[in-house]
């Protein structure tokens, strides 16, 4: 083994010092961005990776700097952005991303754009057509 190999490994080992882990949060967040439009709880996840809800909750946000839920809450509101600039309607695009309410979706959408999403869908529309 080569001096530059024995350092990589050292290195190695303190970077990636519990593999388990990484492969568990990284399946997570596949598995979350796979599966955004259905209803995901703490305890969905947790029982996909066998690990506990609150262990996953801890790692999750350790690796990722925020909660599962939050994590799930992003994805849905940039695919939500997708389907809204071509085309899909506020409320098609509620159920279609996952949400329930359509209430708690124009809200949450607003809080994280800025923007009803009928708001963001008009601003779109009209830049499109301005290029």
């Amino acid at each position: 083994m080569t001096i530059y190999e024995k350092k990589l490994n050292r290195i190695r080992s303190i970077v990636y010092s519990n593999e388990g882990q990484i492969n568990t949060v990284i399946g997570i967040k596949n598995y979350i961005e796979n599966n955004y439009n259905d209803n995901l709880d703490l305890d969905v996840l947790s029982h996909m990776q066998f690990v506990s809800k609150y262990h996953l909750l801890r790692l999750f946000k350790k690796y990722y700097g925020q909660t599962p839920r939050q994590y799930l809450i992003d994805k849905r509101i940039e695919k939500s952005k997708v389907h809204l600039i071509n085309g899909m309607s506020v409320t098609e695009t509620c159920f279609a991303i996952g949400f329930e309410s359509l209430g708690s979706f124009s809200t949450l959408f607003k809080t994280k754009t800025g923007k009803s999403p009928s708001e963001f869908q008009k601003e779109q529309l009209s830049r499109s057509i301005i290029n």
